[in-house]
């Protein structure tokens, strides 16, 4: 049987719809495809698969969200041989179940292969979003390549979050045998092991903030994996006013987000017109001015310690002990706000 791909482009997590459904963040999307197909096809990829979360909202799809993605989807079925599509957590109703899932009508556009069930071809397994004891067969797997859209222990999360360990499926579990593990799911790229979550498509939210190594994945079969950066992706950046006042030019760039902490002592009228300012001479999508924290936190050493808003919450979600709320969702909620 020959092998699933020649020469592959690889994109995950890009979810559109993200944001309530923002205009903004569809059209990126869809000018991210553009870039991917362009990039893909300048390296001679006859085959794409992308490895999760096409969708952000699972229970429901906004009409005009519907339109960016069905065009998305015809560009790329127009663009390669096959592209094997992985429905993630987000593209699923359910949870614990994969019978029905938001991408199902694009199995009827012209070379789009959607991945329902484990998917074996060549040396290249593809496993969908675990369910149940699914996890259990992972030991038993021996393909040269695994793509799929883990949830696996010790990776971040985010910036600063790790996945805890539940019992299920570990990093373990994948055989030395197996040459490489791509994965979707966590957004940022990161590597161990023999296991890679290949980073999604492009910064989302400020849990991203300065860490632009979001685009795609190039594999050639049987060599390294590469990996390219979208490099006109919206950005997030966090900084303090002083720093942003004295070196401007090199901090920001067009379509950025920023919040900055006012550090050091301005009238309302000044802050006013320099978020007026930097937005239209910089062309950035928002600034965000926060007043300088006065509380602080001394440990037990008698050092000072600060924690922003960001860390404080994300912090008390991971630590919430309830059958009732999932961890995971009201992270994803709060990093959307």
């Amino acid at each position: 049987m020959p092998n699933l791909f020649k020469k592959a482009a690889v994109f995950t997590d890009i979810h559109f719809g993200l944001k309530s459904n923002s205009i903004s963040h569809n059209t990126d999307c869809n000018n991210f495809i553009d870039w991917f197909i362009e990039k893909a096809q300048a390296e001679g990829c006859e085959t794409c698969l992308f490895l999760g979360d096409f969708h952000h909202n699972r229970a429901n799809i906004n009409v005009l969200t519907l339109n960016y993605i069905m065009i998305a989807l015809e560009k790329l079925g127009e663009a390669f041989e096959v592209v094997h599509f992985l429905p993630g957590n987000h593209d699923l109703y359910y949870k614990d179940r994969r019978d029905i899932q938001s991408a199902i009508w694009a199995k009827h556009i012209p070379n789009i292969h959607i991945i329902e069930d484990w998917y074996t071809e060549g040396n290249v397994t593809i496993v969908p979003w675990l369910i149940g004891d699914d996890h259990k067969r992972i030991k038993k797997l021996k393909t040269k390549y695994v793509f799929g859209h883990f949830e696996l222990p010790q990776f971040f999360m985010n910036a600063m979050i790790r996945m805890p360990d539940h019992g299920d499926i570990r990093s373990e579990d994948f055989s030395d045998k197996i040459d490489h593990v791509f994965s979707g799911h966590f957004h940022r790229r990161q590597s161990n092991r023999n296991i890679t979550y290949i980073g999604n498509a492009f910064p989302h939210n400020y849990a991203d903030a300065s860490d632009d190594e979001r685009g795609c994945m190039i594999l050639e079969w049987d060599k390294e994996p590469r990996y390219f950066n979208w490099a006109d992706c919206p950005k997030y950046r966090v900084m303090n006013l002083s720093d942003l006042l004295n070196d401007a030019d090199n901090l920001l760039s067009p379509d950025m987000h920023c919040r900055v902490t006012i550090d050091i002592p301005i009238s309302y009228e000044e802050a006013t017109f320099i978020k007026e300012t930097f937005i239209n001479d910089y062309k950035l999508r928002e600034v965000t001015l926060i007043p300088q924290k006065d509380d602080t936190e001394a440990g037990l050493d008698g050092v000072i310690s600060y924690e922003s808003v960001d860390q404080i919450v994300q912090t008390e979600i991971m630590n919430i002990s309830s059958d009732t709320y999932d961890k995971q969702i009201l992270m994803t909620i709060y990093e959307d706000l």
